[in-house]
């Protein structure tokens, strides 16, 4: 339910692994981070995980906040608050496609910036591995 006046809230995951991201291709024929909303009584963290493991079938440890931002989906005219997380992938296994999306890939960092989604998801992966490759002192 959303009450008027007020966005509703997409909790979505940025995962890495070698230097590959997670994607997911939507209905609108964009890639997207694997995530999606609360359910009663679960907080931010154990929603990312829950989502990516129906998503992908992938476990994940949920890391730090990354970013936040409203989204106009020019197509369903509405707008959704985005929330990301970094997450660390706890699977070697090969991601599965559930039956919510089109396509599933593994895509390197580096050729995002040429896909066809949200500039705030393209902050997000950025920030993330920006993070991941900064060594800790």
């Amino acid at each position: 339910m959303t009450i008027p006046g007020m966005y509703p809230v997409s909790i979505k995951g940025v995962v890495l692994r070698e230097g590959r991201v997670l994607l997911l291709r939507n209905e609108r024929d964009e890639w997207e981070l694997p995530g999606g909303r609360l359910e009663i009584g679960e907080t931010p963290e154990e929603c990312v995980a829950r989502e990516i493991a129906e998503e992908a079938s992938w476990p994940v440890t949920t890391g730090p906040i990354l970013d936040a931002w409203p989204y106009h989906i020019a197509v369903a005219r509405k707008t959704v608050l985005i929330v990301t997380y970094g997450c660390y992938p706890d699977t070697d296994a090969a991601p599965v496609l559930s039956h919510e999306h089109k396509e599933i890939a593994l895509i390197p960092v580096a050729g995002v910036a040429d896909l066809r989604m949200p500039e705030g998801y393209k902050r997000s992966i950025a920030t993330w591995s920006a993070r991941l490759h900064t060594p800790t002192s």
